[in-house]
This record gives C-alpha cells, sequence and structure tokens, in this order.
C-alpha cells in the first residue's frame, strides 16, 4: 500500500527537524571541543581565566540547548499545522455536538 502524500510530507518535515536538531547538537559539540584544546593548550592562564572560559562555554551551551529546542518546537508546530491536527478547543466542540446527537437520538427511541 502506498503512503498517503500527507503521511509523506509529515515524515520528511519530521525528518528535517531532526537532522536540524542533530545539526546544532553537533555544532555545540563541535564548539565545547574545540574551547577544550584551548584551555589544553594554553595551560598558563590564571583560575580566573579559566572560570571566564568555562563561564563562556556554559553560556553558549545553554544558548545552544534553547535555540535546539526553539527550533525542534517550531518545526513540530509548523508541521503538525500542515496536516491539520485539530486542537482541543475543536475536538472539545466535536464530542459536545456529538452528545447532543445522542441524547437527541435516544429521546426520539423513547
Amino acid at each position: 500500500m502506498e503512503p498517503t502524500k500527507e503521511k509523506k510530507t509529515l515524515a520528511d518535515a519530521l525528518q528535517t527537524v531532526w537532522s536540524q536538531a542533530l545539526l546544532a547538537v553537533n555544532s555545540a559539540e563541535t564548539e565545547a571541543s574545540q574551547l577544550v584544546t584551548k584551555v589544553q593548550n594554553t595551560a598558563t592562564l590564571s583560575q580566573e581565566e579559566m572560570r571566564k572560559q568555562v563561564r563562556e562555554l556554559s553560556d553558549r551551551l545553554t544558548s545552544q540547548r534553547r535555540e535546539i529546542e526553539r527550533r525542534v518546537e517550531e518545526g513540530v508546530r509548523l508541521t503538525l499545522q500542515r496536516v491539520r491536527v485539530p486542537r482541543r478547543e475543536e475536538i472539545a466542540g466535536l464530542n459536545a455536538r456529538l452528545d447532543n446527537l445522542n441524547r437527541r437520538i435516544d429521546g426520539m427511541l423513547k
């Protein structure tokens, strides 16, 4: 059975989001590795300079983590919009209409 175009689009979009997240993680790992190498090569850093380097690394990693999270959330949100997943309010409205129809049908049967 051939997957529908919508399913292919969803799978492709999720694959793209996942690839972007992995790319961002790889970038953060590369940057951290470069900084560790720099610190190892400059063993003459003072404790204060070392603390400064560690704070900068921590700040950059935190920033990159937030960016990864933002990109993944945005990608998932856009993907779900494309496949038109109903919102919670829409589902609740449909449930209310079905309950109303059930009551009317029950009333007719009595």
